[in-house]
């Protein structure tokens, strides 16, 4: 048996939590400052940990925050009208349960109430950035709701909970496109930036790793929201539908998705790692939640295979996750297409670390 169908999914994970300690110390994970790359990689990990209970992992996480939050739970340096800077605040409600340090939930409550003053458009809609008026990106819904509605569960502020998922219904009733059932990358309240259709204000394009933020946000958001809060029907509704829509465009020969989601016949087009990890995080999750048949796992057991298939190792015995797009912003299809990949990149790596913690609470294949 090969070593690739011999591991566990964990197995799988902790292969990656690894090749990205060995290559990191936890101080100098890339960029110099509390920034989603960071806390989506550790997130992942903090899952890993959670199966796992090695020590090794709690630690790493817990240096990395101990380098941005300082004694006074100010945290050191972070743009303050970025969705982006809010997101690796979900990593302090374990550190804070798990130490009881108060800096920790300092830093909570200076980081999330940022969210009720945050800059909207006219609908009421988050600005993804501060030098992106009037925009709101699928991922902003990753970078804002799980943190939010885990603050509002654990210090009871229920009206986080309104809060996020009148951004997710808004967010969806701009992106969503009746023919695909797919969402486009983002809206532009105005209409006014390059890329914005006229009409819509819709992006151009079906990019795969923003699609795939949209459904893990709203799966985490579950975890913490009433169940009979009153838009959570409606989200779950949009989820299944969300994932449902995806399963038509795998891959039928490698599992995988591509980097434009619906644009399958292009030469130019390619397969991604990421997406592919995140929607099979999504689809299985779903599956686990009740929300989709359990048939749908077939789509989810495919993908995993067909990202672990493009795995390689470098001289040292260190998985190199490749096929990964670079950080990406809001374009057409040429954009996309022209983006570089990267090996080990940290969302990359955060969202493959997902997708393994996920499948490995999977029922083993039959």
């Amino acid at each position: 048996m090969s070593e690739k169908t011999a591991l566990t999914p964990i197995g799988w994970a902790e292969k990656a939590c690894e090749a990205l300690m060995n290559k990191f110390e936890p101080e100098q994970l890339p960029p110099d400052r509390f920034h989603y790359h960071q806390g989506v990689f550790l997130s992942g990990m903090e899952k890993v940990w959670q199966q796992t209970h090695k020590k090794e992992y709690f630690d790493y996480i817990k240096r990395w925050v101990d380098s941005q939050v300082q004694p006074d739970g100010s945290v050191k340096k972070f743009n303050r009208d970025e969705l982006d800077d809010i997101q690796p605040g979900v990593l302090l409600f374990n550190l804070y349960k798990e130490t009881g340090d108060e800096r920790y939930k300092t830093a909570l409550h200076t980081l999330v109430p940022l969210l009720k003053d945050w800059n909207v458009n006219e609908e009421g809609g988050f600005w993804h950035k501060g030098r992106y008026p009037n925009q709101m990106w699928l991922d902003g819904l990753y970078m804002a709701g799980p943190i939010a509605t885990m603050f509002g569960k654990t210090f009871d502020h229920p009206e986080y909970f309104d809060m996020m998922t009148f951004q997710a219904l808004l967010m969806h009733k701009h992106t969503h496109d009746e023919k695909t059932g797919l969402l486009f990358h983002g809206w532009d309240a105005s209409k006014q930036t390059p890329w914005a259709d006229p009409v819509t204000g819709r992006a151009p394009e079906f990019w795969g790793r923003a699609i795939g933020w949209y459904p893990v946000a709203l799966l985490e958001m579950f975890e913490y929201m009433p169940e009979d809060h009153k838009d959570k029907a409606k989200l779950v509704e949009i989820t299944k539908d969300l994932l449902i829509a995806l399963t038509k465009f795998q891959d039928p020969a490698t599992g995988l998705w591509y980097q434009v989601i619906d644009k399958t016949d292009r030469p130019d087009n390619w397969l991604e790692n990421s997406c592919t990890a995140l929607f099979v995080h999504a689809i299985a999750k779903a599956v686990r939640f009740g929300y989709l048949d359990e048939c749908y796992m077939e789509y989810a057991w495919k993908g995993y295979q067909g990202v672990i298939d493009t795995l390689k190792f470098d001289d040292n015995g260190f998985v190199r996750i490749g096929n990964i797009c670079i950080g990406t912003g809001i374009g057409d299809y040429a954009h996309y297409i022209a983006r570089p990949t990267s090996e080990n990149d940290l969302h990359g790596a955060g969202g493959f670390l997902l997708m393994c913690a996920e499948m490995n609470l999977a029922k083993p294949r039959g």
